[in-house]
């Protein structure tokens, strides 16, 4: 899967950095550096479902980030947040 653009909608960078306290840069440096993806279930709509993955930022943050891969080759950020135990050793097997 290649991802060429983000879509960010503005309450959910608002959610990322106030809950998760995720920057958006950091987010979109996980795509760039060769992330684990995995789909992780149906969307609401036909063809829109929702991808997971692992990856790090450049500054070395381990981060989780859910997706909708949309037409065009981009990603509608659903949510980001640090990774929990169990990402890290997934995301260690690569």
């Amino acid at each position: 899967m290649k991802i060429t653009g983000i879509i960010w909608l503005d309450n959910v960078t608002e959610k990322i950095e106030y809950k998760h306290h995720c920057l958006p840069t950091e987010v979109e440096e996980v795509f760039s550096n060769k992330p684990k993806v995995k789909k992780m279930r149906k969307g609401h709509f036909r063809g829109e479902d929702v991808y997971r993955i692992l990856g790090q930022a450049n500054t070395g943050r381990y981060l989780t980030v859910f997706f909708i891969y949309r037409s065009m080759n981009r990603a509608l950020i659903l949510s980001a947040r640090d990774m929990d135990e169990k990402e890290r050793k997934s995301y260690a097997k690569k």
